[in-house]
């Protein structure tokens, strides 16, 4: 966007680019997010910064009235396959917190000199700038949304110390911690809320901000897969939609469940998370957000698909589709793995069976007793669990002890071309999986996996379009949501056996089945 575009943005008051970037005045030393309810400044006052730290860094400080950290992120981070976007992924889960700018640095291929130049030139502000503004976001979400003890806030926020948390927010914000939280406080109740109490740092429930529309079909996606013991989900009667499961995190194990109440006012998203070490809760955040996609801009995305007379039905139908994240990109290659040749329910068993070789875990939730098993525990006892070919078993147990010897290691901060160099080598590993992981792990959003099963199910279900690209070019860079429309088209008209299961199926499991399909030469050696 130029400057004009953002700035008929703000003079509309586009609640849809919150977050995407950010509106600095001159005359008043403040910045706002693009809907801001005050009176729009002289386009000769503005500044627009693409991110807050960028502002903060150029000297204005948060406006009190419409509290820019309050805001989902932005797209970017996903559309943007460059060294910020990457770096950014990786910031917002809190590598710098743990391994510091050299550790970011060192992931990213770069010197931390070479890196904070690159930062600085494309961003505005260095990688120690642009954490502490990730820092001051989680900070301002747990004062609002908790009565945690501010010293339990600084460091579940990711600071070093309470003097650096104090410090930081009166900077940022003009504001003391506990003005932030009284605030919010006076907020909450002129609006008919109440901000959550007697919540111990052990069970915490935050409010997800997103942006409309939120289809909650993304929960079907995680119910269908869910594995026994790891993953719970669930409609309660009043019509909440529940997804609850455990995970490792960096300094230790824990359980979140995220409920969606359609209908409560507002729509709200929440996020409980139960047995987290506070320093983990930032890395916690980050991953579920990326798991539920909630910093997509539906309404772009579903203008560009709508576009397509292919499309337009289905985008008339499901509003605000998402593309599900994954929170462990280790396990989302093994399930990816083990899913891509079988049905649904096939691969949910085959996944239940390998579950038993992770640890056991103590939870509060009914039904989560156990952690997925890391790589060195696949490694180690994956084939006692594991079944089916054993070429496909050989190749799972390659792929975990690459990962638990570090031979192969991959995550958020990877591109689609680091990720094709990292994968493909692997046998049983072909272009889908690659695919299919940058969709999932990396959040790439133009992605369109043509072989898949599914895919090509989808295809049969929609409308023919003559003289439009095979591979939904005209779409691009949305072309991984309309893989998901293309997987919900073909879960509604083939929803028993026929059904592949979303990873795909680039070829059958045996022949002379009733499930048989015709494996795609594309598909080859996976």
């Amino acid at each position: 966007m130029d400057f004009w575009q953002r700035y008929r943005a703000i003079d509309a008051r586009d609640t849809r680019f919150d977050g995407q970037f950010f509106t600095a005045v001159s005359s008043t030393g403040i910045y706002c997010r693009p809907s801001c309810p005050a009176r729009t400044p002289k386009a000769e006052n503005v500044t627009f910064y693409e991110t807050s730290a960028a502002a903060h860094e150029a000297g204005y400080r948060a406006c009190k009235r419409c509290l820019p950290e309050a805001v989902p992120g932005t797209p970017a981070w996903n559309l943007r396959s460059d060294i910020a976007g990457r770096a950014m992924r990786l910031i917002n889960d809190g590598v710098i917190t743990r391994e510091g700018v050299d550790g970011l640095a060192h992931r990213l291929g770069y010197s931390a000199r070479q890196l904070n130049r690159i930062l600085s030139n494309e961003l505005g502000a260095g990688p120690i700038s642009l954490a502490r503004a990730s820092r001051a976001q989680t900070a301002r979400t747990l004062l609002v949304s908790t009565d945690m003890l501010l010293a339990d806030v600084a460091f579940a926020s990711g600071f070093n110390s309470v003097r650096q948390f104090n410090d930081t927010i009166g900077e940022v914000f003009a504001m003391t911690p506990t003005a932030v939280r009284a605030t919010a406080a006076k907020s909450s109740q002129r609006r008919g809320t109440a901000v959550p109490s007697g919540m111990a740092p052990a069970a915490l429930t935050l409010n997800l901000p997103y942006r409309e529309p939120f289809d909650p079909g993304i929960f079907d996606f995680l119910a269908v897969r869910s594995i026994p013991g790891i993953e719970v989900a669930s409609t309660l009667p009043d019509g909440t939609r529940t997804y609850a499961r455990t995970l490792r995190l960096p300094r230790g194990s824990a359980s979140f469940s995220v409920a969606y109440q359609a209908a409560s006012p507002g729509k709200p998203l929440q996020l409980t998370a139960t047995a987290v070490d506070v320093h983990d809760l930032p890395t916690l955040l980050s991953r579920v957000r990326r798991l539920f996609d909630l910093d997509a801009d539906p309404q772009a995305i579903d203008s560009a698909l709508a576009a397509d007379p292919r499309l337009n039905a289905s985008v008339g139908a499901i509003r605000g589709i998402r593309v599900p994240g994954a929170v462990d990109p280790q396990e989302l290659l093994v399930r990816a793995m083990i899913g891509q040749q079988i049905t649904v329910a096939a691969a949910r068993t085959a996944l239940t069976q390998l579950s038993a070789a992770g640890s056991r875990m103590n939870s509060a939730t009914p039904g989560l007793e156990r952690l997925f098993p890391t790589a060195a525990e696949l490694a180690e006892n994956g084939r006692e669990f594991l079944r089916g070919p054993q070429r496909r078993i050989d190749s799972i147990m390659a792929a975990a002890e690459a990962m638990a010897t570090g031979e192969l290691e991959f995550g958020y901060g990877d591109d689609l071309e680091s990720l094709e160099r990292k994968l493909l080598p692997l046998p049983g590993v072909g272009p889908w999986t690659v695919g299919y992981a940058a969709m999932r792990v990396l959040g790439a959003p133009d992605v369109f996996l043509a072989n898949d099963a599914a895919v090509r199910n989808g295809l049969k279900v929609l409308p023919a379009a003559a003289g439009l690209a095979a591979d939904f070019s005209e779409v691009s860079p949305w072309r991984s949501y309309t893989t998901m429309h293309l997987w919900r088209a073909a879960a509604v008209k083939f929803p028993r056996s026929d059904r592949p299961k979303h990873e795909g199926r680039e070829r059958a499991t045996a022949p002379n089945t009733r499930d048989v399909r015709e494996r795609p030469p594309q598909a080859r050696g996976t």
